[in-house]
């Protein structure tokens, strides 16, 4: 029996066609949470009605407006009653084990904030999408293992940066604890909207020396970008990478990387404008001239952020990736 209890919140928007078999695996696992909440994000399709008549054991917060993935997430932690709480995707679908292999994790490592799944592509499933997340030091994010056939290279329960918000479990304290990194107090920066969230809260952890697990035995399948994609995900990109970067990288870390991070963005800009015709390269061109604009919110945030770092800027810069490809 576990001494920690569970909190599983699946923001939903419109996933109607995947929410019974993402519901159907909560159900089945081994297990069981305290409590599964589904926030609905003023869906139009039929995920509400569906989640009413077929799973009444689950808790369901319907948001009135769209106020897109941050929003709905917030309102999920703000509603869990959970020791651990534990975001997971609608289009995404979990073993029967994933919950207690999280639970071992954190029963055998006490240390440990907040704990990685193996994700695999749910229509490939010897394909990784993630075996817990990275970041560059010129602002790039990045996911371990993305597009590699398994072979057995991520079967080790070992730190890493930090999880992916697909399936990640966190400790409630500690998400308690950067609430105070934003002006309105939630836990996750509503201004990112959607995309680099999860990037924008594991830094905010990591910046707070606390720690993160991946667990191999902690499986999901995941449809990648079912529910997202397109020309929104590009705009986010565009704009979050900016936004991310300038607000949590410390001094130390930021300005002799400065150049690494604008040539990177540059190289965007370029890619984008020799694709100019298409939708989603004018999104992201968009999306980096908005985060530009952001920068006078983005320093107001970063204040607040920095204030509360307690890791020294040895042990940050140690924890980040420097291939700048």
């Amino acid at each position: 029996m576990s001494k920690f209890t569970y909190s599983v919140i699946i923001p939903n928007y419109n996933g109607a066609r995947f929410l019974a078999g993402c519901l159907d695996s909560i159900q089945a696992q081994t297990l069981a949470p305290l409590e599964t909440i589904v926030v609905d994000d003023a869906s139009t399709d039929e995920s509400v009605a569906l989640v009413k008549a077929s799973y009444p054991w689950v808790k369901l917060l319907v948001r009135e407006e769209n106020g897109q993935f941050a929003k709905a997430c917030n309102d999920g932690f703000d509603a869990a009653q959970g020791d651990i709480l534990v975001l997971f995707n609608n289009d995404a679908e979990a073993e029967p084990g994933w919950l207690a292999a999280i639970d071992r994790a954190f029963q055998e490592r006490p240390e440990i904030s907040s704990v990685a799944s193996r994700i695999m592509l749910y229509d490939r499933r010897n394909i990784f999408h993630t075996a817990g997340d990275y970041y560059k030091a010129n602002g790039l994010p990045g996911n371990r293992g993305v597009w590699q056939e398994n072979r057995g290279q991520y079967d080790v329960l070992e730190e890493v940066f930090g999880p992916c918000g697909c399936a990640a479990a966190y400790k409630r304290e500690v998400l308690e604890a950067v609430r105070a990194d934003n002006p309105d107090g939630k836990i996750l920066d509503e201004s990112l909207a959607m995309y680099c969230e999860d990037v924008d809260l594991n830094l905010r952890l990591r910046l707070r020396n606390l720690r993160c697990l991946y667990q191999p035995e902690a499986v999901v399948y995941h449809r990648l970008s079912a529910t997202g994609g397109g020309t929104l995900a590009s705009y986010r990109n565009g704009r979050n990478f900016i936004v991310v970067a300038l607000k949590n990288l410390p001094a130390s870390v930021l300005l002799p990387n400065l150049p690494a991070i604008v040539f990177t963005q540059l190289k965007y800009a370029f890619n984008s404008l020799t694709k100019i015709r298409l939708n989603t390269e004018r999104a992201r061109l968009k999306g980096q001239f908005d985060g530009l604009k952001a920068i006078p919110d983005t320093l107001r945030r970063r204040r607040l952020v920095q204030a509360h770092r307690s890791i020294s800027n040895e042990q940050f810069a140690a924890l980040l990736e420097y291939n700048q490809e």
